[in-house]
């Protein structure tokens, strides 16, 4: 019995940048925000462009404290959606998510969202990562981080809790659990 031909490298990163640009593209507050997502492997930087819509003290000037706290957010929540999706294509389960797709993979649902503002944020672009703490069937804790120049030094940082979404209800092929 002979093994299955991986596909190419270049077809995997493809599909794999399809999933991402599906996930980020079903939030419609992402790109208002500025907000985009670079993939390395199963790891997310996330990036807030620069826009003066972010400015809310134009005194210094220092990005508002909501952009910045939207921002972090998005990325945990992001963060999550790609780890469900990721575990699942390298499992080799079939696609959910696509552009135009009825069976979108829902989205974690916030519990809770807390902020540290460390400094003003600069009117320049902005980077995050989030790492999760925590993921199970019903619940996840996840910690982000936004820099600007130094990821040494970040400008914010946040904890979240979340709501995860039940998989098998958002997956036609899976029959439903009833725990």
């Amino acid at each position: 019995m002979s093994r299955p031909t991986p596909d190419p490298v270049a077809v995997v990163k493809r599909r794999r940048d399809a999933a991402l640009a599906a996930l980020v593209g079903g939030v419609p507050y992402i790109a208002f925000m500025g907000i985009s997502f670079e993939r390395r492997g199963d790891e997310l930087t996330a990036i807030m462009a620069f826009d003066d819509k972010l400015i809310g003290n134009p005194v210094l000037p220092a990005l508002h404290g909501g952009a910045t706290a939207a921002f972090l957010e998005v990325t945990a929540i992001i963060e999550l959606g790609w780890s469900l999706i990721w575990s699942r294509m390298e499992t080799g389960a079939p696609e959910r998510r696509t552009q135009g797709d009825e069976r979108l993979l829902r989205l974690p649902k916030t519990i809770d969202f807390t902020v540290d503002y460390l400094r003003a944020g600069l009117p320049r672009d902005a980077y995050a990562r989030a790492r999760i703490n925590r993921s199970g069937r019903r619940y996840a804790s996840v910690h982000v981080e936004a820099w600007q120049d130094n990821r040494a030094r970040p400008f914010a940082q946040g904890t979240g809790h979340f709501i995860m979404p039940d998989l098998a209800a958002s997956d036609p092929d899976t029959e439903p659990s009833h725990e």
